[in-house]
């Protein structure tokens, strides 16, 4: 199984171009890639499907959408590289759960048939549930239930900013929040510019920041490298 969780998609440098080698690397060769745009809401699928198209061209991958073709199954079920574009996480889960389309991408991925890249959105359905989101619910995606590839939770963006004025909950206080409900659930706050290679039970952190751990009422930084999944 092998798997590339970015935090983002944009940078200063354009999109996807601070994780084009990170995507060969993950590629391996393959030059064909199934995208699901279905995370996007105020951006229609097939401008976002054009997007990912021209900055995976020029790692010489070609896009397939999977809201072009005309039996989403069997695209899933012939897809050697599956990528999860970001947007809002509970539209995403929702328009995949009602096509039936959760448990093939899970085993086709376990089964190392396919490789998967998500950023953002795409990164939370990689992981056990999308409970820690930073979206908002904007649909009832019918249950919270993902993918489960990994075996703890993912705050893409993740910034613990703090404003003079503002009253509303950190981000910091909103994961403590989780994991206070769900004191075994370890959740990985992954900063912009950072992303996880996952390959089978390894699992190294690349990028410029430390990220951080989250479990039970303890948080701890993690620099670049092979993580240690906490239990």
């Amino acid at each position: 199984m092998d798997l590339l969780l970015l935090s983002n998609s944009t940078s200063d440098e354009g999109y996807l171009v601070h994780a084009a080698q990170a995507i060969a690397e993950l590629a391996e060769g393959r030059t064909d890639a199934l995208f699901v745009p279905y995370a996007g809401v105020t951006r229609d699928w097939d401008g976002y499907a054009a997007q990912v198209r021209e900055a995976f061209a020029q790692g010489g991958i070609a896009v397939q959408s999977l809201h072009e073709q005309a039996d989403t199954l069997a695209a899933v079920n012939a897809a050697t590289l599956i990528v999860v574009g970001g947007g809002n996480t509970f539209r995403l889960l929702q328009v995949l759960r009602q096509q039936g389309l959760l448990a093939p991408m899970t085993a086709r991925v376990r089964s190392g048939a396919a490789r998967y890249i998500g950023w953002s959105a795409g990164s939370n359905l990689a992981t056990p549930t999308i409970r820690t989101t930073n979206d908002m619910p904007v649909v009832d995606p019918g249950g919270f239930d993902a993918l489960n590839l990994v075996p703890f939770q993912i705050n893409p963006h993740y910034y613990n900013l703090e404003i003079e004025g503002f009253r509303g909950e950190t981000r910091d206080q909103r994961l403590a929040e989780f994991t206070t409900l769900s004191p075994d659930t370890p959740v990985l706050g992954l900063p912009e510019g950072n992303w996880l290679r996952v390959s089978d039970d390894r699992c190294v952190l690349h990028g410029p920041h430390a990220a951080r751990w989250f479990l039970d009422a303890t948080t701890w930084d993690v620099t670049a490298g092979p993580l240690s999944i906490p239990v």
